[in-house]
């Protein structure tokens, strides 16, 4: 596939809801007298000083314990990641390999390069294309900003506040948290090449391993959609990061029919 050098693939609703919760961060800072200006900005400051030992721990940490992709030690991953990462337009990352018996990955970082951490489990359930659908995936986040933001953001959602309004500034936060998830199913979309490898991922990953490898995928999916219509799952997923897995898959096939997608497929 053809380099994508620009990001018009961001979920369209991302940037605003981006928008509202720094609006309702400001607007509680403004209007609460237990937070003032300047308190808050020394309270931004300290979380993002936080943030910077805590990832450099993290990373540490990572190098004791997993195990860095080079192309020595992964050829076939190391490969995979570059052509996911040209393909995006990504900036260079370090790529590491944790041995945890789950189906995840994530990225994290303030500064670069960023860090991608890819859990083994999922190379004994994911095929190739499936399987670049989830770097794609957070190299996307890596791509569009959102690991760098993750930290600001959250920081400023965490500014001490009346109890209603850290609940607000919390919920708003994980808004915008559910839409960088979609905006990055996009970018692993555009990783794969191929939706249904996509969907078939994020199969895997919504039902866990044990039960993703005696599953079919029509069954997989209508245990994801029982999920979506149950009134507590919904409720729970407004204190969330992620999105329900079955409102991914809708989203993701919404827009792979878009002439956006056409388009960016296409060069």
């Amino acid at each position: 596939m053809r380099p994508v050098h620009n990001t018009s693939y961001r979920y369209p609703h991302e940037d605003l809801i981006l928008t509202l919760t720094l609006m309702l961060v400001f607007g509680v800072i403004f209007f609460t007298a237990t937070a003032t200006v300047c308190g808050s900005v020394l309270f931004v400051g300290a979380m993002l000083i936080i943030a910077y030992f805590a990832t450099s721990n993290q990373h540490q940490s990572l190098l004791k314990t997993a195990q860095k992709v080079t192309p020595q030690t992964h050829p076939q991953l190391y490969e995979m990641v570059e052509e996911c990462r040209a393909t995006l337009q990504a900036e260079p990352v370090q790529t590491f390999v944790a041995n945890r018996n789950a189906l995840n990955a994530y990225t994290f970082g303030l500064t670069s390069p960023k860090v991608v951490v890819i859990y083994s489990a999922l190379g004994d359930v994911m095929d190739e294309d499936e399987a670049k659908f989830i770097i794609g995936h957070e190299l996307g986040h890596v791509r569009l900003g959102h690991t760098w933001l993750n930290s600001l953001v959250g920081g400023m959602a965490g500014i001490p506040s009346p109890f209603m309004g850290a609940i607000l500034m919390e919920a708003a936060f994980l808004w915008w948290n559910r839409a960088c998830e979609y905006s990055a199913d996009r970018a692993g979309l555009l990783a794969c090449g191929d939706v249904n490898k996509a969907i078939s991922a994020l199969l895997k990953i919504g039902v866990g391993l044990q039960v993703s490898q005696g599953m079919d995928a029509q069954r997989a999916l209508q245990k994801l959609r029982d999920e979506m219509n149950d009134t507590a799952s919904n409720f729970g997923e407004l204190f969330a990061t992620h999105p329900m897995i079955a409102k991914r898959i809708d989203e993701l096939k919404k827009w792979a029919a878009s002439a956006e997608y056409g388009k960016l497929v296409r060069g």
